[in-house]
């Protein structure tokens, strides 16, 4: 067993050189990118970018927000669909305790997704 006075950290010297690296990286993208940039801007440039359109409205307007939750459903959805496909693939070497822990976790996103009908999330017209 080794003592805690006794401890000397000899497999660091590769993760303080990845450090390093890093850092040199993200500074020297920053330094190039101010010496490369351009410096003088032209009224054209200064305009919002809205996909190629003329700025419409105040910059003040309240913006609707409908497609937040049905944005974080399809994450949560898709976070099931990248958990369900590892379950598939080794489906013929579980146990019977693996099968129903991710029926389990079935169960769990379908009562979830009953809720979130009940609740009138997906439902986009009744905001």
């Amino acid at each position: 067993m080794v003592r805690p006075d006794e401890y000397v950290p000899t497999n660091y010297l590769s993760v303080l050189i990845m450090v390093i690296v890093g850092f040199i990286f993200g500074l020297g993208g920053l330094i190039f990118g101010s010496f490369v940039r351009p410096r003088f801007y032209y009224k054209e440039k200064l305009v919002p970018y809205e996909c190629g359109n003329e700025p419409s409205g105040l910059p003040w307007q309240k913006i609707a927000i409908r497609y937040y939750p049905i944005a974080i459903l399809f994450a949560v959805f898709d976070v099931e669909l990248g958990l369900i496909y590892p379950w598939t693939v080794g489906f013929s070497g579980l146990t019977s305790t693996g099968f129903l822990v991710m029926i389990g976790f079935l169960l769990v996103l379908l009562l979830g997704l009953v809720y979130d009908l009940k609740k009138g999330i997906l439902d986009w017209h009744r905001r």
